[in-house]
């Protein structure tokens, strides 16, 4: 072969994790951009119940269980992302919410300024809880894509009488 043609060892950010986080990016980038947040929101949003469905499925399979309990449920979000390199815990968990926080979004800084690439987490915590427990609404309270250095996640367990003071994404048993 050539010399000429080879490339010498470089050193560059060129892997499959990295090139995959940036293409997430810069596609919900430009869904921000072309359709809007709230659209872009949308799509991400469904592409994340295809994905909370199958790991639900993944979990349940592999405890041989028909469905999680709600400490199971909480146990089950914190381990998948853990998984995929976030750092989610626990803060509360009670009959009416459970309360996650997290220092490390899976996305990496990739997620700064795309708050629509949120709607993965919540539409794979959404559905896994409405799956396993009938119901659930998720209140992204903080989050590293919009600056807050950390998120908080609020998973209601119960629907509200009072949908003005509450905020959220509902989802519903499939």
């Amino acid at each position: 072969m050539n010399d000429e043609k080879r490339i010498p060892v470089l050193n560059l950010p060129l892997e499959r994790d990295n090139f995959l986080r940036t293409l997430i990016r810069h596609l919900s980038g430009t869904l921000e951009e072309v359709i809007g947040l709230d659209e872009a929101s949308g799509f991400i949003s469904v592409v994340g119940q295809r994905m909370g469905e199958e790991i639900n499925e993944q979990y349940r399979s592999a405890l041989s269980l028909d469905k999680l309990s709600p400490t199971q449920v909480s146990a089950v979000l914190v381990d998948l992302k853990r998984r995929i390199k976030g750092d989610f815990y626990v803060i509360e968990q009670d009959e009416q919410k459970i309360v996650l926080g997290n220092n490390k979004c899976p996305f990496g800084d990739k997620v700064h300024n795309r708050p629509s690439m949120c709607m993965m987490t919540s539409s794979v915590f959404g559905t896994i809880t409405a799956d396993n427990l009938g119901y659930a609404r998720v209140s992204l309270e903080k989050t590293i894509a919009n600056g807050d250095g950390e998120c908080c996640v609020v998973i209601h367990l119960t629907e509200s009488d009072n949908k003005q003071k509450d905020t959220g994404i509902e989802y519903y048993q499939g």
